[in-house]
């Protein structure tokens, strides 16, 4: 006889899925990793200050807060959404694609779960994309 594989708690928040503290802060970094040294996210790269490490935190943060964990990112940044962040960035249709591509990359590499991935993978489509200028 073999053991059914055990549910998971409906009341575990999707911060905890998704490791945590530090699964989001190593689904952000590998993001970052990525556009840095990967040619296929050259034009999402040059959109980035020369540092990444100041973003690389707030990525971590918002990401953080999204999910349902500790609140920074809002809280460091009264009535501001993650939209207006990027208005100045003047997205494209080609750097939102880059930017989904490699979030996928960083959510696989990091092994969410496919359920709370494809959820993940279906938002950021929708945030890449209403970032682009109409």
């Amino acid at each position: 006889m073999t053991d059914a594989p055990a549910a998971r708690d409906p009341a575990t928040s999707l911060y905890d899925r998704a490791g945590g503290a530090s699964g989001i802060a190593a689904i952000a970094n590998r993001f970052y990793d990525l556009i840095e040294q990967e040619p296929e996210y050259a034009e999402l790269r040059a959109m980035h200050a020369p540092d990444l490490l100041p973003i690389r935190v707030s990525l971590t943060e918002f990401l953080s807060a999204w999910l349902g964990g500790p609140r920074t990112w809002f809280e460091e940044r009264p009535g501001r959404c993650i939209m207006s962040a990027h208005r100045a960035m003047d997205v494209t249709q080609r750097t939102a694609a880059q930017w989904v591509h490699a979030m996928s990359r960083a959510l696989a590499e990091n092994r969410i779960e496919p359920a709370l991935g494809r959820q993940m993978q279906q938002a950021f489509l929708g945030m890449a994309n209403g970032m682009i200028p109409r």
